[in-house]
């Protein structure tokens, strides 16, 4: 009896838990009702549109459009036109055959795009001529809008996800587009969102029939967050215009925060050019364009011996390693001299103390100084080795850490890098002297540049270089982005070192570049280039007393810093703390000067065709 009604009991269990789960087949769980309809139906990704880009101040600088493609399935293509579909296009008939292989082998029963980025004028005149072909249609989607035409190598741009990013990207289908370079690649997790999806009922010729169950499972997409950068929008534009006909970069940082204000690459490029149908085209004007590299980051990537702004390092050094005071004087005449070594000087300044050293930029004083700070240990190796730890504690001689995909080192070497060259360890000071005036071996990005003069600014101390402020409203709050880096230089030699760079613009090599009431910082330098007319660079910071603003300017052979440099700092710098600029004719002469004769091509700006 007891085993019988056991036996009762376990049956209505198992037909319970079956009616349960049945139950739950039919009515609750989802993915059962979608796998049973899947021979039916057809799933469309809805993309996500990218995260908005505003500057600072809240001007957009990337956005969204509404774009086209044009998609094909090819199994219900049997009797297409190529010829007449590729004329409607407006494509070469070479290409169409190829994407419908691509369509064919890829994906014979979805659809495929064919074409990419249509805008709305292309659209509106397409959308009739295209309906015509069975198994042709046009889908809208989302593409990248930028408001401003400047600050390409900032923002970056995105590209078609292709079968070798996929590898490394599974999460990424074909026809995905991710960012390539700038922000929109090193913030491409936060600004990509998440794509929706549409599940579509289907007949036996895999044409649309309408909504499945009127849309009750379709995903709606979610945007991507909406970054806030660092960069001052109206300086960068302004760095742009006034490195037009020139080649090199500026950077500038609020020394107090590590943010970026602008970063200038020129020759640059609209980064609308990369965006929609004609994409690819322009990109490959731009990647051939060996001679202005528009795509090649100057700011980040190209290194140059830093000149005499490096003597402000050199004078830092030899007061806290003790080999100089402020009041230590040494005279030139003519340069530097040691046997028959001669490095030429033009300061023709007599006599000069140290902070007189770096107003008149003396050729021979840093070299004395270098001198004496490696004489003060056992060795020359040793010495620099204590030179160089000085130099790394300025970010100088490695990866910064700026939040963009891609960087530079630098070089700054040390004595094992001499004894090697040497092969042995008994080179001395002379032998390297050309390091105390930013020439040798030496080589730093603008970046650095200008994180070292934002270190100088703030007494001895710099936050890491970053582009992206907050990130959907939220401050940005990972540590190496607001940690502070001491250098190993002591505060108290700072104000020396200031005052040199101070008189500088009112008595010294940037006296031309002066602004009345606004009371700034600076050292010009004249890099040495092997290969043509020497750069001009400048490095500077105001207001004096409490810097907000911290620059560096790099033009390639720019001859001299005070010819080029050093004005378009001081009308940066002006632009930025005053709203304005009050020297029309010195911005008109910055604006409109060319370098191009000494580049040897015509234009400094890539051409590209319409887009």
């Amino acid at each position: 009896m007891i085993r019988s009604r056991i036996l009762i009991i376990g049956v209505i269990l198992v037909f319970a838990v079956f009616a349960l789960r049945l139950i739950n087949i039919q009515l609750i769980d989802k993915r059962y009702t979608l796998d049973a309809a899947n021979n039916a139906q057809r799933i469309e990704k809805i993309y996500a549109p990218r995260g908005i880009m505003r500057d600072r101040n809240g001007v957009v600088l990337a956005t969204n459009q509404i774009a086209y493609d044009v998609e094909v399935i090819s199994s219900r293509l049997s009797n297409l036109d190529t010829a007449r579909l590729a004329e409607v296009l407006q494509e070469p008939l070479s290409s169409v055959r190829k994407q419908l292989i691509k369509a064919r082998t890829q994906a014979p029963y979805r659809p495929y795009a064919i074409l990419r980025g249509l805008m709305i004028k292309d659209y509106a005149a397409l959308q009739e001529k295209v309906s015509i072909f069975e198994g042709v249609s046009m889908r809208k989607r989302t593409f990248r809008k930028y408001p401003q035409a400047y600050g390409g190598n900032v923002m970056g741009y995105v590209g078609e996800v292709n079968d070798y990013i996929i590898k490394s990207h599974p999460e990424y289908d074909l026809g995905d587009y991710l960012g390539i370079s700038g922000i929109e690649s090193s913030y491409e997790k936060e600004l990509r969102g998440e794509d929706g999806r549409r599940y579509i009922v289907v007949d036996n010729r895999n044409r649309d029939v309408g909504s499945f169950a009127n849309g009750e499972y379709d995903m709606q997409p979610v945007m991507g967050a909406e970054l806030k950068l660092t960069i001052d929008a109206k300086l960068q534009a302004l760095g742009e215009e006034l490195m037009r006909g020139k080649r090199g970069s500026i950077v500038a940082i609020e020394p107090s925060t590590g943010e970026i204000l602008a970063l200038i690459s020129a020759p640059s490029y609209d980064p609308n050019a990369l965006v929609g149908r004609y994409r690819s085209r322009n990109y490959t004007i731009l990647y051939r364009d060996s001679i202005n590299k528009p795509l090649y980051d100057r700011a980040i990537l190209a290194e140059y011996p830093p000149g005499s702004p490096f003597k402000i390092l050199n004078a830092l050094i030899g007061l806290q390693e003790g080999v100089v005071t402020n009041e230590t004087q040494y005279t030139c005449i003519d340069g530097f001299h040691f046997g028959s070594l001669h490095v030429g000087c033009h300061c023709k300044a007599g006599t000069l103390d140290l902070r007189g050293s770096i107003s008149k930029s003396c050729n021979n004083y840093h070299c004395q100084i270098l001198k004496k700070v490696l004489e003060k240990y056992p060795s020359a190796s040793q010495g620099i080795d204590s030179w160089h730890r000085h130099i790394k504690s300025f970010g100088m001689g490695d990866y910064l850490g700026v939040d963009l995909p891609t960087g530079r080192k630098g070089f700054v070497p040390d004595g094992s890098y001499f004894n090697k060259v040497y092969q042995s360890d008994r080179w001395r000071a002379p032998t390297v002297i050309s390091l105390a005036i930013g020439q040798g071996e030496l080589a730093v990005t603008p970046i650095q540049l200008a994180n070292m003069v934002a270190a100088v600014a703030n007494r001895g101390w710099w936050i890491r270089p970053h582009v992206v402020r907050a990130i959907d409203g939220k401050a940005i709050t990972d540590e190496q982005y607001t940690k502070v880096n001491k250098t190993t230089i002591d505060p108290q030699y700072f104000d020396v070192i200031i005052g040199g760079m101070s008189d500088v613009f009112e008595s010294g090599t940037a006296r031309a570049s002066r602004l009345e009431g606004l009371m700034m910082a600076g050292k010009t330098g004249t890099a040495q280039n092997p290969h043509g007319q020497d750069h001009s660079i400048f490095t500077s910071f105001a207001p004096l007393n409490k810097p907000k603003i911290a620059i560096a300017i790099i033009v390639e052979n720019g001859y001299w810093g005070s010819r080029w440099a050093a004005p378009i700092a001081s009308l940066m710098m002006e632009s930025y703390l005053h709203d304005s600029i009050s020297r029309p004719d010195l911005y008109r002469r910055m604006v409109e000067g060319s370098l191009t004769g000494e580049y040897q091509i015509n234009s400094v700006q890539t051409a590209l065709p319409p887009y």
